[in-house]
């Protein structure tokens, strides 16, 4: 069984969350994690598909950057320090589909 972090989420990712429940299961399994990053909280949204971005969003829902992923598999390039600076790693939501 997994245990999600059971903070209140923003509106804007329950929307989120919701709009992935109403599509196909995604193979690997959509997943939705919490970070610290630079004080600020963050969530990173799992890729679809291989060699599709991942996505980070701020607290407010806007992107930051598409962290890794991509046929380079280090994303676009606007964080590449993310992996490094992160911190406090929380499972948000999966997919259990």
């Amino acid at each position: 069984m997994v245990r999600f972090d059971t903070t209140a989420r923003p509106a804007w990712l329950q929307k989120k969350i919701s709009a992935l429940q109403a599509d196909k299961p995604q193979n690997p399994r959509a997943r939705i994690l919490s970070y610290t990053l630079e004080g600020q909280t963050v969530y990173y949204q799992s890729a679809p598909c291989c060699d599709q971005f991942t996505t980070l969003y701020d607290a407010k829902g806007k992107v930051i950057c598409q962290p890794d992923g991509g046929i380079t598999g280090r994303g676009d390039g606007k964080c590449p320090d993310f992996e490094k600076n992160r911190t406090n790693e929380k499972l948000v939501w999966e997919d259990a589909r």
